[in-house]
């Protein structure tokens, strides 16, 4: 998977225009104008890096920021109509990690991007003696150091699951990873996903199976090699 930005920006145009020279350069982009959305994806999606205007219709970027230094050390990169030196120092005090002044030039945002991210973005996390690493910032899986190809729902699926190895999980909270209404979605759907998973597991090694299947309960999953 691509490294995920979000833009939260409240200028269609200038959205637009920055999603499009990320994706240029391989990355994929998420755009909301308000700050209550930006809140809701980064709690409920992988992302790599956010890119905030400072001038939002509901809060102000810093607050944004404050509030999401509260819960997530996702990089932030400012966007402001505004060069006053003070601003630029409030935004790093308070978490941000780099500043760009409108208007701007696509090409330098994608740089900075970069910068920040090859900055910030921390080694895989290796345990000796796991089956599975998790690199969040790319949003991947590696299976036995292999690198899993997988679909949205099954990363996310993967990623709860490695949250608490050996719990078992209901199929509906299973789906709660992936939905925000896993009400709504049938138990075979989980159980599709799971095959899914356990397939691509196999084509790597089929000597493992580290997903558990507990009749009537739901699934879990080990990590420790034994």
């Amino acid at each position: 998977m691509s490294a995920r930005i979000l833009i939260v920006d409240d200028e269609a145009a200038i959205a637009a225009t920055l999603a499009f020279a990320l994706k240029a350069e391989g990355f994929e982009t998420v755009h909301v104008a308000l700050a209550q959305d930006a809140l809701r994806i980064v709690r409920a999606e992988p992302i790599a890096l956010a890119i905030l205007d400072v001038g939002l219709p509901d809060m102000s970027g810093f607050e944004l920021c404050k509030l999401l230094r509260k819960e997530s050390d996702v990089p932030v990169l400012f966007l402001t109509a505004r060069a006053d030196e003070i601003d630029r120092v409030v935004g790093l005090e308070i978490g941000g990690d780099d500043y760009v002044s409108k208007p701007f030039s696509p090409r330098e945002v994608v740089a900075r991007v970069k910068v920040i991210l090859k900055r910030t973005r921390p080694a895989v996390e290796k345990t000796v003696g796991r089956w599975f690493e998790l690199d969040p910032d790319r949003a991947v899986v590696l299976f036995l150091s292999k690198a899993l190809d997988l679909t949205k729902s099954e990363y996310l699926i993967l990623k709860g699951l490695l949250a608490a190895p050996e719990r078992v999980y209901a199929r509906a909270d299973i789906m709660s990873f992936v939905s925000s209404s896993p009400a709504s979605s049938l138990e075979r759907t989980v159980d599709a996903h799971i095959k899914s998973i356990r397939t691509k597991l196999r084509a790597v090694s089929g000597d493992h199976d580290p997903i558990e299947t507990h009749r009537g309960l739901g699934y879990s999953i080990r990590n420790e090699k034994v």
